[in-house]
């Protein structure tokens, strides 16, 4: 939804135009989507009114091979080695509960690396308690890496931190905070 929502407001779409192959006025524009998980990327493949300017794929960012591989053909398809602008909403902590601290630094240098803006959305702290508290009533074990984090705290603040100290990028602008308290960061290379 959210991507079908930014296509249409990119192109000044309006939503009773229903589905149109041709962009508004000439524009070109293409969006590709990710996620690791295959049955959110078969419903938004079914459920697209743009089949032909959004893409969906399955991707495990995290995986380096897979990665490179697939967003160079997919960016070489246009002449491209980088996107005018990436969006990674509500991924961090999962990228960092999962991979780690490191896990964290690397994900933010690729991004960082492939795109001129990124708007990202880290989640809170709170989040990541809430998140291992669901997991030990289900009676599973933490996250791998939860309880040796030493990123952690005010997230917006340190992902800020790592995006323009150690990556390079300009922090052009902070939209506010979502109805989930979750801070909406844009920043450019």
């Amino acid at each position: 939804e959210l991507s079908v929502a930014l296509y249409r407001h990119f192109l000044g779409l309006q939503e009773s135009k229903g589905s149109l192959d041709q962009p508004a006025g000439g524009k070109e524009l293409n969006l590709l989507c990710c996620d690791i998980d295959p049955v959110l990327i078969e419903r938004a493949q079914q459920c697209s009114p743009f089949p032909a300017s959004i893409s969906f794929a399955n991707l495990d960012i995290m995986d380096s091979s897979a990665r490179d591989q697939f967003l160079s053909s997919y960016l070489g398809r246009f002449g491209r080695s980088t996107f005018d602008i990436g969006f990674c909403m509500s991924v961090t902590m999962w990228i960092h509960l999962n991979h780690g601290d490191s896990g964290l630094m690397e994900f933010l240098s690729y991004l960082s690396s492939l795109c001129k803006y990124l708007l990202i959305e880290p989640q809170p702290w709170k989040c990541y308690r809430a998140a291992a508290r669901r997991l030990r009533k289900l009676g599973r074990n933490d996250f791998d890496h939860f309880r040796s984090l030493a990123i952690n705290g005010d997230m917006s603040e340190r992902v800020t931190q790592i995006l323009t100290k150690d990556c390079a990028m300009e922090l052009v602008c902070c939209f506010g905070s979502t109805s989930w308290d979750r801070s909406l960061l844009l920043f450019k290379s």
